[in-house]
């Protein structure tokens, strides 16, 4: 990997490198940890306004610190297929990206463990698996199981924010429903995230499921991963609904999103061009988005307005995304 030359880097304390550090976050992408940790922050919620609000934020946004973290080990791939980003262009350095990134990971993490001591251990597994992602992107039957297991402790870590108990987290079949939910359905989004990457992957060297097994087959890998993710789904609507009037919305969410899963399987199939992509990818990130909302709306009813307001967000977000093609 070539670092990129540090006569064009802005200095880290200056705006011209916020600027670009904001657009390596992908803003766009932090409703996922968002949503994803809101999961378990709704199934045993704290009635205490600012408690989850902190944590919540903590939640948002260490989506985006931990991607640029992950795209300082991958520069070989994204200087061919994310020539736009600002890492692979120069205007910011590695050591930049890493120092800031970890820094705010490391933030984001005192707060999770201020709120339950236990996050200290699952905080510092997603760090790790941060850092040595890249290493099982280049192996086929890696990188999306890797991936998903790192954003799958985020329901765990939101369990912990509420409940001081570890035995308590572990004997809930919510929590392991809600675990696999987001484990499936964001095993998803990463398998179809190759689909726009396969030629700079096939090019440096990560053997994902795309380049290894070609298009179609892997279509229908990432279509068992959303069978899993809406049996888990299901299993978490059954232990946390009661069935009356209040579970409409949140079933209408998550139904929202499981059809525009489904959706993105049958566009990818019908894609042939990976410059095309996005366009199932983007269908992906609704579809995750709007499913995990409902899903904490029905754990918890009060949530249903603020999901509806997050999901609108969001998509407005989504679409002032930089590069059309990317997601």
């Amino acid at each position: 990997m070539t670092e990129p030359p540090r006569a064009l880097a802005h200095p880290t304390f200056s705006f011209a490198f916020a600027r670009d550090y904001w657009i390596t976050l992908r803003p766009y992408l932090f409703f996922i940890s968002g949503v994803s940790g809101t999961v378990g922050l709704s199934i045993y919620p704290n009635e205490t306004t600012t408690h989850l609000v902190v944590a919540f934020a903590a939640f948002f946004f260490s989506y985006g610190l931990g991607q640029a973290l992950t795209d300082v080990f991958q520069t070989d791939t994204d200087a061919i297929s994310s020539p736009y980003r600002p890492l692979t262009k120069g205007t910011i350095t590695k050591r930049q990206v890493l120092t800031v990134s970890l820094a705010g990971l490391a933030l984001c993490a005192a707060v999770f463990v201020a709120l339950n001591p236990w996050n200290a251990v699952f905080s510092g597994l997603g760090v790790v698996g941060l850092a040595t992602y890249t290493f099982f992107k280049r192996r086929w039957w890696g990188g999306p199981v890797w991936n998903s297991c790192v954003v799958a402790l985020l329901p765990i870590i939101g369990v912990l924010c509420n409940v001081p108990s570890l035995d308590a987290v572990f004997r809930d079949a919510a929590t392991w429903a809600a675990m696999g939910s987001v484990f499936f359905s964001y095993a998803i989004f990463v398998l179809l995230g190759y689909f726009k990457d396969i030629s700079a992957d096939r090019a440096t060297g990560y053997q994902t499921l795309p380049v290894v097994f070609g298009w179609r087959a892997s279509v229908y890998v990432s279509a068992v991963f959303l069978v899993f993710a809406v049996a888990s789904s299901a299993l978490f609507f059954r232990e946390v609904v009661t069935w009356n009037g209040e579970a409409v919305a949140p079933l209408t969410l998550s139904g929202l999103g499981v059809v525009l899963l489904s959706l993105a399987h049958v566009v990818m199939l019908r894609t042939r061009d990976e410059r095309e992509a996005h366009r199932s990818i983007a269908l992906v990130v609704r579809g995750y988005t709007l499913l995990h909302a409902g899903e904490a709306s029905a754990a918890k009813p009060d949530l249903v307005i603020p999901a509806v307001i997050f999901c609108a967000l969001f998509e407005v977000t989504l679409r002032a995304r930089p590069e059309r093609s990317q997601i």
